[in-house]
Order: C-alpha cells, then sequence, then structure tokens
C-alpha cells in the first residue's frame, strides 16, 4: 500500500560542497523501517535516468551534485519506497517527489513587453547554495549579462536595454526556492519604427568561478518579446506646409523661431526657424533650422 511518505528535495551545503536532500515522513509503526530510495535525472531528451539508489534507516538520502552525475541545470527527482527488514521483497508503493531544477532560474522564465518606456522587474535567482572557496572569495556568483536580437537584428537599434551588465548571486540561507537572488529591470527600446513585433533573449554566464560545479554551466536564456507600438508623425515641409500629429492641415508662411511640437507630459520639444525664400515673387519662408531637445 501507499504509506503517504512525501518525498521533497531540497538543497544543502555540507562540507563546503553542494547536496541535494531527499526528505520523506516516518511512519507511525511499531516496527522499524528501512527505506530503498532511487535518485534519477531528466535526460536531454525527457527521459529519466537512474543516478544513484540508497537503502537506509533514516528519514532522508543525501546525493552530491559532483559535476558527473549530477549537474547544474538538471531536474532531479527521488522516489521512495518502505519495507520491513526482515522481508525486503514486500514493499510499499513507490512515492515520487516532485522534479526539483537545480541551477538559476530567472522569474518571470519570459517576458511579453512593449515599447512604452515602461520598466519589467526579472529576478534572478539560484535554487542551490552558492559555495566559497579559498579566502578571496567572497562566497558570490558573477553572472555577465548579454542581450541577442532574433529575426531582423542588423535593422535598427537593439530591441531591450539592461539596467546593469552584471549582478552578483550572493550566498544566503536557502528559502522558499532560493539560496541567492538579484533584480534588475528590463525595457523595450523605444525605435519609433514600425518593425512589428520582435523577440530578444537574455543570456546569463557565470565568470571568474575556479570551480567545475559553475564553470561548465550556462543558464538557460529568457524569451523576451517586444510589442510593436504605433509611432505618431509630423512634418513640416517645402513653404511649409504643416501636417499635424492627428493629421490636421495647414501652412504657416511666417519668417521666424517657432515651436513646431512639445510634449506635455515629459521634457521633449521641436524649435523650427524659417527664413524668406520667396524673394520678390512671393511671400513664403522655408525651414533653414530645427533644434531639439
Amino acid at each position: 500500500t501507499s504509506l503517504a511518505l512525501q518525498p521533497v528535495i531540497t538543497p544543502e551545503l555540507l562540507q563546503g560542497r553542494v547536496h541535494l536532500k531527499c526528505s520523506y515522513s516516518r511512519p507511525s509503526s511499531s516496527s522499524p523501517l528501512r527505506y530503498a530510495v532511487v535518485w534519477s535525472r531528466l535526460s536531454t531528451s525527457g527521459k529519466k535516468e537512474q543516478i544513484r539508489r540508497d537503502t537506509t534507516l533514516q528519514s532522508s538520502s543525501y546525493v552530491e551534485m559532483n559535476s558527473v552525475n549530477l549537474r547544474l541545470g538538471d531536474t532531479v527527482f527521488c522516489a521512495v519506497t518502505a519495507f520491513m527488514g526482515d522481508t525486503p521483497e514486500q514493499q510499499s508503493l513507490p512515492e515520487e517527489s516532485k522534479g526539483f531544477y537545480a541551477g538559476i532560474k530567472f522569474l518571470p522564465e519570459s517576458l511579453q513587453i512593449a515599447e512604452d518606456g515602461k520598466e519589467h522587474v526579472l529576478t534572478i535567482l539560484s535554487t542551490v547554495p552558492i559555495t566559497c572557496h579559498g579566502h578571496d572569495d567572497s562566497c558570490k556568483i558573477t553572472l555577465q549579462l548579454s542581450t541577442e536580437d532574433l529575426g531582423n537584428r542588423f535593422l535598427g537599434p537593439p530591441n531591450i536595454a539592461l539596467s546593469a551588465c552584471q549582478v552578483d548571486l550572493l550566498q544566503a540561507p536557502c528559502s522558499g526556492g532560493s539560496c541567492a537572488a538579484a533584480a534588475l529591470t528590463v525595457t523595450a527600446v523605444t525605435d519609433f519604427a514600425q518593425d512589428g513585433n520582435r523577440i530578444s533573449r537574455i543570456r546569463a554566464e557565470p565568470i571568474g568561478r575556479r570551480d567545475l560545479l559553475w564553470r561548465a554551466y550556462t543558464p538557460k536564456d529568457v524569451k523576451v518579446t517586444v510589442r510593436d507600438l504605433p509611432t505618431g508623425n509630423c512634418y513640416s515641409f517645402t513653404d511649409p506646409h504643416i501636417i499635424t500629429f492627428d493629421g490636421w492641415r495647414y501652412d504657416n508662411y511666417k519668417i521666424g523661431t517657432f515651436v513646431l511640437c512639445q510634449s506635455t507630459s515629459r521634457a521633449f520639444e521641436v524649435h523650427v526657424r524659417q527664413w524668406d525664400c520667396g524673394g520678390h515673387r512671393a511671400a513664403t519662408a522655408c525651414n533653414c533650422g530645427v533644434a531639439a531637445r
């Protein structure tokens, strides 16, 4: 039968090394039970691979993340069965834990933003403890951040801008699925071009680490979809004809300096200077200078 063992995987730092702990409930039984714990990981094809089998009297089992059997980026499971010591052939039904992702996570895992100037918070966290090596190591992981535009990446400016090029994940007690965390903001670049929705990705790469566990690991990229927003246009041309943002048309034959447009919500305005260009035949003016802030 099922004994409601409810196995759960949590990370721990033991003697300076990253371990995963499989904990399970001990049934209230007069007879002592033994437990068979099977550790497995998801392969690249999505199938579970057994990496270790442990038989113990304890209500927990440990496995080390040694970059051989278990690596950063793996999703790990533990399955537990219980049996009497004198009747090992009679076992309870196996109970499996939820998958534990060991590595760096981005929250949210993907972003959908628009060219509206808003800042979007992206949290980067490590689900495993940060180790310390030597006296010069400040118990942190430094991540180098970069962006890449997919599709028409050679047309126009970058799709997105980050508030930082590097972040540090500092060692902290593991709580709520996080053993270290940092945050940055992502903003869509307003390019004033009608170029449709565009896709970028954010990459984080650990730098400056000597230990193999982190040195050989590259976290999964974050996909960012930038939604294109329509851009307004106004015009002043020839002698000069004006077309406003809302499509109103008129002429301005005057000579002088004028405010062509001015924002009511931010420090943005355009001035235009018009000089006489009609001579004796017609009183017309032409744009001869522009200033913008």
